[in-house]
């Protein structure tokens, strides 16, 4: 019965598509876009001190940005590691503050549960931070990852008191099956070294400890803007595991946010686009990184990205990537 419902249906749709061929002399190709934007944050009236530092931006205000770019869906990322930066002021009741932004998040997102998918996030080097991730994966809406954030964070991967931690870290997400999106670049405030000894640290001494999960690194292992030389060292180190088929980069992705729209990046185009295929374009997603003040929204993302010099086959597989943890 319903077969034979969805006869007409198709009929008309095809019907519609018929006339407009017509109308226009050729077939209208489907607009191509991402599947979904695996890099977004919203901001809270807690983070933003009531709206002062900037606007506010919730779950309700990111569907209409993300319908422009006809973009069904997108992975918002915590901001509550953002109360355990140490470059910026300390505040009172930091943990009571961390448990209220990721519960937040996750409120926020509830309203969207075919929409919007959040992971949780902490300062990776706070004493509470193995109690926060063990509580995110009991909630419902969090459980599916962990977001860490290296600079805001000031982890160093050269010191192996910062690596014993995130191996923690690492193995707790593991064990609970949270997929992790990692900000590598180390803090640029404090102008810690990072570089392809970092990323070799990152490979050889934490990823061991997250074998089951996958693993995506944020911003093509920069800040945004692609400018920085250490970033180009790190994503180095990658593509040669990658090449040598490494079993411990089998699971990972990197995603692009902040690489092409932010800045002065054309004249880095070229590479870019170089290290996005020698990455391999199967394992590299679309992101747009939270709207508002200098970043752009992502139907803006999307058109700067589209700048870079590839070929059409490869804007489509990134466009049609799917990732378990966005499903």
């Amino acid at each position: 019965m319903k077969t034979a419902m969805l006869i007409p249906a198709l009929f008309v749709v095809g019907a519609v598509g018929a006339v407009g061929a017509v109308r226009t002399g050729r077939p209208q190709a489907p607009a191509m876009v991402p599947a979904a934007d695996y890099h977004q944050h919203l901001f809270s009236p807690a983070i933003t001190d009531g709206g002062k530092t900037r606007p506010s931006i919730t779950a309700k205000d990111l569907i209409p940005l993300l319908d422009a770019a006809g973009i069904r869906k997108a992975l918002v990322l915590s901001l509550a590691y953002q109360y355990g930066n140490p470059n910026r002021p300390p505040v009172e009741n930091e943990y009571e503050r961390v448990k209220a932004e990721n519960d937040w998040t996750s409120a926020q997102i509830a309203a969207y549960p075919d929409r919007l998918y959040a992971f949780c996030s902490v300062n990776p080097l706070k004493s509470y931070a193995l109690d926060e991730i063990a509580r995110c994966g009991k909630d419902a809406h969090l459980r599916r990852g962990l977001k860490m954030h290296f600079g805001n964070s000031d982890v160093d991967l050269s010191k192996p008191d910062h690596i014993g931690r995130l191996k923690a870290v690492f193995a707790l997400a593991n064990r609970q099956g949270m997929a992790i999106v990692v900000h590598m670049r180390a803090s640029v405030t404090m102008k810690r070294e990072y570089g392809a000894s970092r990323a070799r640290a990152f490979i050889d001494d934490v990823l061991p400890a997250a074998p089951d999960v996958p693993v995506q690194v944020a911003h093509l292992g920069g800040a945004g803007g692609y400018n920085d030389p250490g970033a180009d060292e790190v994503m180095g180190v990658f593509v040669e595991a990658i090449a040598k088929k490494d079993p411990r980069v089998a699971r990972v992705h990197i995603d692009v946010s902040g690489v092409a729209g932010l800045g002065d990046w054309r004249p880095r185009a070229a590479l870019i686009a170089s290290r996005i295929r020698a990455l391999g374009v199967e394992r590299v997603v679309f992101g747009s990184d939270g709207a508002g003040g200098p970043n752009p929204t992502p139907q803006q993302a999307w058109a700067a990205f589209r700048e870079l010099p590839l070929t059409e086959a490869e804007f489509r597989t990134i466009a049609g990537n799917v990732v378990p943890y966005v499903r």
